[in-house]
C-alpha cells in the first residue's frame, strides 16, 4: 500500500495517512485484518538463503590451489606416496575447519538483526485494545506503544504524549527522538522525522498511538537488509592474490610437465608410460602444498588476536585485507565518542564557567565565574528533573535521561546534595517534555516554577533575568546558537515565581508559562571524544590511512567533534540532503575531498561505502553496537 502515496508518509497529515489506508482511527475489524494480511503478507523481515552446514563447508574447498592441492594428494596416493598425500590432504582439512567455525561464529553473530522485531504488538481491533503477535501486523493496523515497547512495524503517528523514541539502529544517535504527530518536510532527513516511529526503535519514554503504513521488507529495517543483501561479494585482495598465483603456478606446472614428457619421449626416447610417472611425479614436487598451511596458520592466528580484541572475523582472509584498507568510515557516536553526556558550559548572568570531569561521575570542580545566579541555574537543573544516578560496579550509570543524568552530576560537583535539595523544595505538580511544547516545567509547594527547555522556546518565556540587568531575548538566544556551533546540545533554564500558593496546579496549563518568567541561564551538554580515539586515528594518519565519520548526529555537532579529534583541521562536511543532490560522479568526487557526513540514513553509508570502493579504494566500515 505504501506504493499507492506520492508523498512520504511522514509528509502527510495524519487524517491523509489514514484516508489513504482506508483505516479508521479505531482500528480495523478482525475481518479485515485477516483479509489484508492474506494479501500483505506477513510482518516478518526477509530471510535471505541461509547455507546449511554442509555448503558453508563444501565452500571451504572452492579455490584453484585447493584444487591443485587435491589433485596433488591424489596423484601421490596414485604413485604409492601415501604420507606426502596425507600430510597435503591435514593441510587442506585444516583449512576447511577453521574457515567453517570461524564463519559458523560470524554468520550467527550476522543473524541478530532479525531479532529486532518486537514479538508481540498491541493494537486497537474492533475497538478494542488486544495483544497479537507482530507478525499479524498490517498496513493500517493501530498500534499502541508505550516506554520500554519496541517499534513493531513503521508507524505514522497519530498521537505522542512526551514520545522519545531510540532509533540508533536507524540513525546511529543514542539521545532518544522526540515524537508529535505533526506533519514534517518532505525531504526531511530520517532522523528528522519526528511524525513516524521506525521498526525496530524503543519506546524510550511517554506513550502514543499509530497507524502501520510499512511491515515487513517495506518497513526502514527491511529495505536495510535489503541494500545489504544485494550488496556485491568482493574477493579480498589476497585471495585475488593468491587465486592470480594459481592460476599462473597451475599453467606453469602443466607447461613444464608437457615440455618434460616431450622432451623424454621424442629427444630421449623413453616409453610413454615411464615419462608419464616421472612427469607426475615432477608435478607433485612442484606444487607448493605448505602454503596453504603457512597461510591459513597465520591469518587464523590473527584471528585470535582479533578476537581478543573483541573484533569478530567472518573469513579468515578478512584479517589480512585489514592491513590493506586505506580508507576506514567510522560512525560517531559509542565510537569516537564516549556515548555520555556531560553538562561542560554554563552561562548565566554572573558569567561563563565549565564543569570538569568525565562521564556520569560526579567528580570534578566547576571553574570560572560564580554567583547566586549560577547557583539558581544549578539549582533548577537539579529540581526540574526526573533522573538518577547509581553507583555500580561498572561505575556511575544514569537512572533516566542521560542529559538529566548529567545535571544531577552537575548539581553533585556544585557542592548539592540531590536528596536533600528535592526534599527542601518537594513538587507538588509536573508538565512532562513534549515535543511540541519544547520544555518541561515543574511546580513546588512554595509556589515557584522551573523549566527546562529549548533554548528558542525558554527565552521567548522570558522578560527579565536572574541576578539584575537589562534582558536582551536576542543576545541571550544567540549565546545558545554560539553553544551549539561548538557542536554542544542546549538547555535553557527558566523560574517563575508565584509567591506563596498564588499560582496552583492550573500554573502548568497550556499558556500559564507563556510569559512573565525569569531566564536563569544555559546549559551545553557535549558526548567528548574518546581519548583513545584521537590516538587512534593520528596512528591511522600516520600510517597513510585516512579516517572518514559518517553520522546521523547534525552537521555542526560532527564538524566539531572531528575537528577535536583530529580528523582535519577544518574538516569539510556534507549532509544527507547533500549527498541525495548528487549523482554518482559528483559522490565519488566528494568522497575523496570531504571528512564528516552528517545527518546521514543508512543507504547514504552504503552508498558512500560503494563511491570510495569505486576509486580503488579498501573500505572499512565500523560502529558501536
Amino acid at each position: 500500500m505504501t506504493s499507492q502515496t506520492p508523498t512520504p508518509w511522514h509528509a502527510l497529515s495524519a487524517a491523509e495517512a489514514l484516508d489513504l489506508l482506508d483505516a479508521p482511527r479505531t482500528g480495523l475489524s478482525a475481518q479485515e485484518a485477516a483479509a489484508r494480511l492474506e494479501r500483505a503478507g506477513p510482518n516478518r523481515l526477509p530471510q535471505g538463503p541461509v547455507r546449511g552446514p554442509l555448503r558453508r563447508l563444501l565452500a571451504q574447498f572452492d579455490n584453484l590451489l585447493i584444487y591443485v592441492l587435491l589433485a596433488a594428494a591424489a596423484l601421490s596416493l596414485a604413485l604409492d606416496h601415501a604420507r606426502d598425500a596425507v600430510v597435503i590432504l591435514a593441510v587442506v582439512l585444516l583449512n576447511a575447519l577453521i574457515g567453517f567455525l570461524q564463519e559458523g561464529r560470524a554468520e550467527r553473530a550476522l543473524a541478530a538483526i532479525r531479532d529486532m522485531v518486537a514479538p508481540a504488538a498491541a493494537v486497537l481491533r474492533d475497538g478494542r485494545r488486544a495483544r497479537v503477535p507482530a507478525e499479524s501486523l498490517v498496513p493500517g493496523d493501530v498500534v499502541l506503544l508505550e516506554a520500554g515497547d519496541r517499534v513493531p512495524a513503521d508507524l505514522r503517528l497519530l498521537r505522542a504524549h512526551g514520545l522519545k523514541m531510540d532509533e540508533a539502529a536507524l540513525t546511529g544517535e543514542s539521545v532518544a527522538a522526540d515524537k508529535l504527530p505533526d506533519a514534517v518536510a518532505p525531504d526531511a532527513a530520517l532522523g528528522d522525522r519526528a511524525s513516524m516511529a521506525f521498526s525496530g526503535a524503543f519506546v524510550a519514554a511517554g506513550s502514543g498511538a499509530g497507524v502501520v503504513v510499512g511491515a515487513g521488507a517495506d518497513t526502514e529495517l527491511g529495505r536495510v537488509g535489503a541494500m545489504l543483501s544485494g550488496v556485491e561479494t568482493l574477493r579480498t585482495p589476497l585471495l585475488r592474490q593468491m587465486d592470480g598465483f594459481a592460476r599462473r603456478l597451475t599453467v606453469a606446472i602443466l607447461g613444464l610437465s608437457a615440455l618434460t614428457f616431450a622432451l623424454a619421449t621424442l629427444a630421449r626416447g623413453y616409453p610413454a608410460a615411464e615419462a608419464f610417472m616421472a612427469v607426475v611425479g615432477l608435478a607433485v614436487a612442484a606444487i607448493p602444498e605448505g602454503l596453504p598451511a603457512i597461510m591459513t596458520i597465520t591469518l587464523a592466528i590473527g584471528v585470535q588476536r582479533m578476537a581478543a580484541r573483541n573484533a569478530l572475523i567472518r573469513r579468515l582472509p578478512a584479517v589480512e585485507t585489514l592491513g590493506a584498507v586505506s580508507v576506514i568510515c567510522t560512525d560517531k557516536t559509542g565510537t569516537l565518542t564516549r556515548n555520555e553526556m556531560i553538562a561542560r558550559d554554563l552561562v548565566s548572568a554572573d558569567g561563563d564557567s565549565a564543569a570538569a570531569g568525565e562521564g556520569y561521575a560526579p567528580e570534578g570542580g566547576i571553574d570560572g565565574a560564580d554567583g547566586p545566579a549560577r547557583a539558581a541555574l544549578i539549582e533548577a537543573a537539579l529540581l526540574c528533573n526526573d533522573a538518577g544516578l547509581r553507583d555500580g560496579p561498572d561505575g556511575w550509570r544514569p537512572e533516566g535521561d542521560p542529559m538529566e543524568a548529567a545535571l544531577v552530576a552537575l548539581a553533585i560537583k556544585a557542592g548539592l546534595d540531590p536528596d536533600a535539595a528535592r526534599a527542601a523544595r518537594p513538587r507538588v505538580d509536573e508538565a512532562p517534555f513534549d515535543a511540541r511544547r519544547r520544555f518541561m516545567a515543574t511546580l513546588h509547594e512554595d509556589g515557584a516554577v522551573f523549566i527546562k527547555g529549548a533554548p528558542e522556546r525558554v527565552i521567548a518565556m522570558c522578560d527579565r533575568l536572574e541576578g539584575g540587568g537589562a534582558f536582551d531575548a536576542g543576545a541571550w538566544a544567540a549565546r545558545a546558537e554560539a553553544l551549539a556551533a561548538q557542536g554542544r546540545r542546549v538547555l535553557a533554564f527558566a523560574r517563575k515565581d508565584g509567591g506563596g500558593d498564588a499560582l496552583d496546579a492550573g500554573a502548568l496549563a497550556d499558556g500559564a508559562l507563556e510569559d512573565g518568567a525569569t531566564l536563569l541561564g544555559l546549559i551545553g551538554f557535549i558526548d567528548p571524544p574518546r581519548a583513545e580515539a584521537a590516538d587512534a586515528i593520528e596512528a591511522c594518519r600516520a600510517a597513510g590511512v585516512r579516517v572518514v565519520m559518517i553520522t546521523g548526529d547534525h552537521v555542526s555537532t560532527a564538524r566539531e567533534i572531528a575537528r577535536q579529534l583530529g580528523l582535519a583541521d577544518d574538516p569539510a562536511a556534507l549532509s544527507g540532503a547533500d549527498l541525495d543532490a548528487l549523482d554518482d560522479a559528483d559522490l565519488r568526487a566528494a568522497a575523496a575531498e570531504v571528512t564528516v557526513f552528517a545527518r546521514t540514513a543508512p543507504g547514504h553509508k552504503l552508498r558512500l561505502v560503494e563511491a570510495l570502493q569505486a576509486r580503488g579504494l579498501i573500505v572499512a566500515m565500523t560502529a558501536t553496537a
